[in-house]
């Protein structure tokens, strides 16, 4: 049987930053928001990736030509199975999406792109940390952490901080700016030694990149509680994409590279399909003024049981204060 799904809602005059979004999910998410009438700029470390990205969402969007497209999601059930379509409905909005270049794994890049985009001066509404790698051979970033732990955790971690204000400047009562965190499954399989994040005690990628996926869950949960602490206009979620077929799995095993390419189109979702929950996340009004969120396939669920402890949250953003270099002022206010 089917049914459809609800409608979102368009987004004229608001602002999106997704990190990663030349590709993968992060593009599907940045023209899903974009098909609403979003402003979306694309934080990304490629930049000719970057322009094809930005050329296509335009071309199908038709931002270019001030229309955007809404999209209506179809749920159809058959047997055991369930089916998700998309029906487009148009809108009409002169809002761009542009490329900004950042970096993730460069603290230094990360505050030139934040520089970069207060000098436009326009505010920010939503916020999607997206970017990532998964299961690279063992290296560092420029500022010597461990790559998983650097670009998908640290640098998510020092890029929401300094757009905060912005973010806090844009939302207000009954229409909160959000920042969305994409982790995985995997963090429930994740281990987090405070004394070793640098996996200095022997690597292994599948533990690195779960760790990073853990602490995203761990940051997030903790920013909502800061956040609602201090009254804030501005929520925090994670969103959980599922198994997805993207190139991320570019670096595993050969075996499951080939199991990928024979049996994904059955297994895996489309990035189309990852970045449902993302853009759910951002801009559903079934979430506005709701954070603390792990949502799955646009539900809630719980994620690991460690990651409701505060203890571990507050240890965890200290210790990361302390490795992006920023001040850690939670214990008596958010950043001021």
């Amino acid at each position: 049987r089917c049914q459809w799904g609800m409608i979102f809602p368009p987004q004229p005059g608001r602002v999106a930053i997704v990190t990663g979004g030349t590709e993968g999910i992060g593009f599907a998410t940045a023209k899903h928001l974009a098909r609403l009438g979003m402003h979306v700029i694309i934080a990304g470390n490629n930049d000719s990736k970057a322009r094809e990205a930005v050329r296509k969402i335009r071309e199908e969007t038709l931002n270019d030509k001030g229309t955007a497209l809404s999209l209506r999601p179809v749920v159809c059930e058959f047997h055991d199975m369930v089916f998700l379509f998309f029906y487009n409905q148009a809108f009409f909005f002169p809002f761009p999406v542009e490329f900004l270049y950042c970096d993730l794994a460069s603290m230094k890049s990360i505050r030139q792109f934040v520089q970069k985009f207060k000098m436009k001066k326009i505010p920010l509404h939503v916020l999607v940390n997206n970017a990532g790698v998964m299961m690279v051979p063992q290296r560092e970033t420029e500022d010597g952490f461990e790559e998983h732990f650097g670009v998908n955790y640290l640098g998510h971690f020092l890029l929401t901080h300094l757009l905060l204000d912005d973010l806090q400047a844009s939302g207000s009562p009954g229409r909160s700016a959000r920042v969305v965190t994409v982790s995985s499954a995997t963090h429930y399989v994740g281990e987090l030694d405070l004394d070793d994040l640098q996996s200095s005690g022997g690597y292994s990628p599948h533990g690195a990149y779960a760790r990073s996926k853990l602490a995203l869950v761990l940051f997030s949960h903790r920013l909502q509680v800061l956040l609602e602490a201090k009254g804030s206009p501005v929520t925090a979620n994670v969103a959980d994409p599922g198994v997805v077929n993207t190139d991320l799995y570019r670096h595993v095993f050969w075996g499951t590279r080939l199991l990928k390419k024979l049996f994904g189109w059955w297994f895996f979702k489309t990035p189309d399909e990852g970045a449902w929950t993302s853009v759910y996340a951002a801009v559903s009004p079934a979430l506005e003024g709701v954070g603390g969120r792990y949502l799955y396939n646009e539900k809630e669920a719980k994620s690991l049981a460690i990651t409701y402890d505060p203890k571990l949250q507050r240890q965890l953003w200290a210790r990361s204060c302390q490795m992006t270099g920023i001040a850690d002022m939670t214990r008596d206010t958010l950043w001021g």
